[in-house]
């Protein structure tokens, strides 16, 4: 059974799970409209994550996946911690945050993946990694469908040899963090990953990566993709939780102005080059998910106040193909 089968999809789009962007709103709109809504719960703990699924549920009867982040936390020090809070002083003092510190991240991986089980959630899709064999056994046992993404070849066949349904094949176009499980961390066009993993994957493949229209779209198709995996897209969208800044600075680009950077998580991601991420080059760091814990105040901050040279943009490279509107209106342009 291929891939739109499985997920009773109408066209062949996953609405990429973007954390802190999706709304319940933009999740069932998605999956009315005929293609997969996904949650971005990654930054969510378990009742938050329950409430958003209920919420989805209220708005659509069809299928919709949650996407997790794998808890991957690097071992930094106490030093290295207070050396990364301190060089981001002169914007907590810019924007008038109190210099209270800030809370590490705790994960809530295991009370996600409870709630996602008891509310009958039909796919999960995971980032920064895999699950483990037991933890997939379990969600296999429950009839979930289960998603990887896999920035390598290496990371693909590792995600299909563990036994998962799918795979997310991310090209370096891809807005947002890279979902690199395996060092060392390789940025590799789209369309090289789809050429290279055409005889050796052999699980569904779902494409992300640049794709903003429905030309793109057919092009990763006809490479053996089953399905294109877009973002960007829908962050213009009317049912978008981004703010409305972001979503201006993404519909004003007429090229692509986007870069990578660690400088607000720690984790490579690819969003709109502003001077945040340029004064940042040099500096020290802290490792994920710290950095995103020291720059979440200066976001939500600058987010505020419009702010956009300080705000965490994700955008992939064809942003600037981008066009407001409703959530079905965009899928009827990358359809019809």
């Amino acid at each position: 059974m291929d891939l739109m089968e499985n997920l009773q999809l109408k066209y062949p789009i996953v609405q990429a799970p973007m954390a802190g962007v999706t709304t319940p709103e933009m999740v069932a709109a998605s999956s009315n409209g005929g293609i997969l809504g996904s949650i971005g719960a990654g930054y969510l703990n378990a009742e938050v994550t329950r409430a958003f699924i209920q919420a989805v549920k209220e708005k659509t009867d069809k299928p919709f996946a949650v996407n997790l982040f794998i808890p991957n936390f690097v071992e930094t020090t106490t030093e290295e911690l207070e050396e990364a809070y301190n060089v981001l002083k002169p914007y907590r003092k810019k924007l008038m945050i109190a210099e209270e510190g800030a809370p590490l991240s705790a994960t809530d991986f295991d009370g996600q993946i409870d709630v996602i089980i008891e509310e009958g959630v039909k796919v999960c899709s995971f980032t920064f990694g895999v699950p483990s064999e037991n933890l997939l056994d379990r969600l296999k046992q429950h009839g979930i469908y289960t998603i990887g993404t896999a920035t390598t070849i290496k990371e693909a066949l590792y995600i299909q040899e563990l036994g998962m349904d799918a795979v997310v094949l991310q090209g370096e176009e891809a807005g947002g963090h890279r979902g690199s499980f395996i060092e060392p961390i390789e940025f590799i066009p789209l369309k090289q990953l789809l050429n290279e993993a055409q005889e050796v994957i052999h699980i569904p493949k779902i494409a992300a990566g640049g794709i903003a229209n429905k030309a793109q779209m057919e092009e990763v198709l006809s490479l053996g993709a089953q399905a294109a995996q877009i973002g960007t897209a829908f962050i213009v969208s009317e049912e978008s939780g981004a703010a409305s800044i972001y979503k201006k600075q993404i519909l004003l680009a007429d090229e692509d102005n986007t870069a990578y950077t660690k400088a607000f998580s720690g984790k490579y991601a690819r969003g709109i080059e502003n001077d945040f991420m340029v004064f940042m080059e040099g500096n020290t760091i802290a490792p994920y998910p710290y950095q995103n814990d020291l720059t979440k105040n200066i976001r939500l901050r600058a987010a505020e106040l419009d702010m956009y040279s300080l705000m965490a943009m994700w955008a992939g490279t064809s942003l600037h193909l981008a066009n407001e509107g409703t959530v079905q209106s965009i899928i009827d342009r990358l359809t019809k």
